[in-house]
């Protein structure tokens, strides 16, 4: 029987998500979370109450800067991979909240590859998020940030801190070589998602009848990427790792930008209700434009999203209506 693989951040979006499909694949599962109230507890819980019964889930509440505890739980179920999500998300929330940053996403993330590196033998592989946070802003119009772009300005903290994880993936690759896969996430949507993400208050905002605030006045542009895609591209990274030494960034995402106003009057046909919108300047850590290369996931795995915007949103908008009873 195949060896378990720790899911970290498993009561989080993208965790929960890839939990269930590694799951429904066979695999047996251990999830790790310590489920702090960054946004709603109340959704992580009820993500969480999705496992109940689960043959092959086990969940520890646990905070992954305990690096004990990970070497532990990595050492006494022979975990041979890794899926590492867990991490303190958001840019304009490292604005106020710094330390937050240190903590969960530097410690965290060293805590997580010691673990790895003290593995029993034949660790097969980590993977581990990044984000597209890590290449900074660039104008609307040009070509899909490639990883070979040098990643050297990023605009937020949380930008930095991720690509130091990145930095320091790199070095414990080649110290200790076990391989592991960064993969640096576009803009995530779909059911279960984080209300912090600007589709998800949008649609809270619009169903109450509650004007928004569109910041950098409508201009923006992000490669929305729907959850199972995104799962689909997680899984095949982690079934195909690079070769031992090596550190492998992968871009994951769309690959097909939408504007923010197109995303909006999108939202408002799935909910069936127009927003007033209230237009804001930008605000302090965000980018003009994000857009995904790729083709290198593409090669690994055959990575090729399927889901459009209109699909996707209305999904969600679905899963709201369910989920709040609205």
């Amino acid at each position: 029987m195949p060896a378990p693989i720790l899911v970290t951040g498993v009561a989080g979006f993208i965790g929960h998500a890839t939990a269930h499909r590694l799951l429904a694949r066979g695999e047996t599962v251990i999830g790790v979370d310590i489920v702090n109230d960054y946004y709603d507890v109340a959704l992580k819980e009820a993500r969480l109450a999705t496992f109940d019964g689960q043959a092959g889930f086990t969940f520890h509440r646990a905070d992954i800067t305990d690096s004990e505890t990970m070497a532990r739980l990595v050492r006494e179920n022979g975990v041979d991979r890794v899926v590492h999500l867990a991490a303190q998300a958001g840019v304009r929330y490292s604005i106020d909240n710094p330390f937050a940053y240190e903590r969960s996403n530097l410690a965290g993330h060293l805590s997580i590859m010691e673990a790895c590196r003290h593995a029993p033998d034949g660790f097969a592989h980590l993977v581990y998020a990044s984000s597209s946070s890590v290449y900074g802003d660039k104008p609307i119009g040009t070509a899909g940030f490639s990883e070979d772009e040098p990643a050297a300005a990023p605009v937020s903290l949380y930008a930095a801190t991720k690509r130091a994880c990145e930095l320091m993936s790199q070095s414990y690759a080649k110290l200790y070589g076990f391989p592991q896969t960064g993969l640096r996430f576009f803009t995530v949507y779909g059911p279960w998602g984080r209300p912090d993400m600007a589709y998800f208050s949008f649609t809270q905002k619009i169903m109450r009848g509650d004007a928004i605030e569109v910041f950098g006045e409508g201009r923006m542009a992000r490669d929305f990427t729907y959850i199972d895609d995104i799962v689909d591209g997680i899984v095949g990274a982690l079934d195909h790792p690079p070769e031992r030494g090596v550190n492998r960034i992968l871009n994951i995402g769309d690959s097909h930008p939408v504007g923010l106003m197109e995303m909006i009057e999108t939202l408002e046909e799935s909910i069936g209700r127009k927003a007033e919108k209230i237009m804001r300047p930008m605000q302090p850590g965000d980018v003009t434009a994000t857009y995904a290369d790729v083709s290198r996931l593409n090669a690994v795995c055959g990575y090729r999203p399927k889901v459009m915007l209109k699909e996707g949103l209305g999904k969600f908008a679905d899963w709201y209506r369910d989920f709040y009873g609205a």
